[in-house]
């Protein structure tokens, strides 16, 4: 506000004007000074309290509409009280601007002081209410943060896998995915977890099992899945917890992670609730796509709902074909043998559907079904 500092404002003095005719804001600054000059002595002179910096620079916004022009004034001041009393009612005083007649009536003055005073009182509630609530944590949370940090600052290495400190002297061990998840369960105070480290099963984690009662505990997403499988496949592990879908073990809350080791599932009951046959009347259609596939020496793959989703030859049958991602039943021309047993697996494939079988196959995910089970 020119030569006024922002800072040294006390008083905003704020008025409004109409004048009968066009006009613009030289013309009502020129009659502010113009038409005050003299009134109130030399000491409240405008020109010279501009020049000293105790009146600031004086603001105009005008409109004009049908030959009138209305508008507002700001004076920003930095007088006492009396002093810009005396201004404001100068202001009232003038009559004409430019050629025209006019009309000024003072709207208000402004404390600035009480405006601030209110804006710091307000900030200042704000302030104390975020200390309150987020800087001085009671001591439940204090000591349950120093908890946190000594748990977890007792991670371990065995044979290259990260783990707690009691996997070797507990009975039973949890086996988890990553670090983040060991971290995650000592900071909840579980210290008896160890992580696979990817998606590959360590032998470490196969003798472990052998020795120890053990849980594994997942993400609730595919990669557990295909972690889960090889698990089954390679270990005897006992009991198994997966997070809710779509979520991963290091996003849960301590309530959560106790609930589901607490509600884990032993891995009998596991398998017969996920292993389920086929009804008759999907055999019969299996049986009859079996029948017509005969000479093709391919595989055709199917989703849960028997929607045929793609053929290919059988000897591209393997894990690196992404048409078996999202296959649930694979019915192939020829006898099921192990590479085709264990790619299925590795596909997290439902059923599995030949003419017949080379032996006997113990899965635990995969249902086999040869020619002769269709026709049951």
């Amino acid at each position: 506000m020119g030569k006024l500092a922002q800072s040294t404002i006390k008083y905003l003095i704020e008025a409004e004007f109409t004048a009968n005719g066009v006009v613009e804001k030289p013309d009502v600054i020129g009659a502010i000074f113009g038409q005050t000059e003299g009134l109130l002595g030399s000491d409240l002179d405008l020109r010279e309290l501009q020049r000293t910096g105790r009146i600031g620079r004086i603001e105009v916004s005008l409109t004009g509409n049908k030959g009138k022009t209305k508008g507002k004034i700001t004076i920003p001041s930095s007088l006492d009280a009396s002093e810009t009393s005396l201004i404001a009612a100068a202001i009232e005083t003038i009559e004409r601007i430019g050629p025209c007649d006019s009309y000024i009536k003072l709207k208000a003055v402004r404390d600035i002081r009480s405006v601030k005073r209110e804006y710091v009182v307000d900030r200042a509630k704000r302030i104390l209410r975020k200390l309150l609530e987020e800087e001085l944590p009671d001591t439940a949370r204090l000591t349950e943060k120093i908890k946190e940090s000594v748990r977890t600052a007792e991670i371990r290495s065995y044979k290259g896998l990260d783990c707690g400190p009691d996997v070797l002297t507990s009975d039973e061990i949890i086996i988890v995915e990553g670090r983040a998840d060991v971290l995650t369960l000592l900071k909840h105070g579980i210290k008896n977890a160890i992580a696979t480290g990817g998606a590959t099963i360590p032998n470490t984690i196969v003798e472990l099992c052998k020795e120890k009662t053990s849980t594994v505990f997942l993400d609730g997403d595919r990669g557990g899945d295909l972690i889960l499988r090889e698990l089954l496949q390679l270990t005897s592990v006992d009991y198994i917890a997966r997070a809710p879908e779509g979520k991963e073990v290091e996003e849960l809350t301590k309530k959560e992670i106790f609930k589901i080791l607490r509600d884990r599932t032993p891995i009998d009951q596991y398998v017969a609730e996920t292993k389920e046959d086929l009804d008759k009347r999907t055999k019969k259609k299996l049986n009859n796509i079996l029948e017509k596939m005969v000479g093709t020496r391919a595989a055709y793959i199917f989703d849960e709902k028997m929607k045929l989703q793609n053929k290919i030859p059988l000897n591209q049958f393997n894990e690196d074909n992404k048409s078996l991602q999202k296959a649930k039943i694979v019915v192939v021309d020829g006898t099921i043998k192990e590479d085709i047993v264990h790619t299925a697996e590795a596909c997290n494939i439902s059923y599995l559907v030949g003419n017949k079988t080379d032996k006997e196959y113990k899965t635990k995910f995969l249902t086999i079904y040869t020619k002769n089970d269709l026709s049951v």
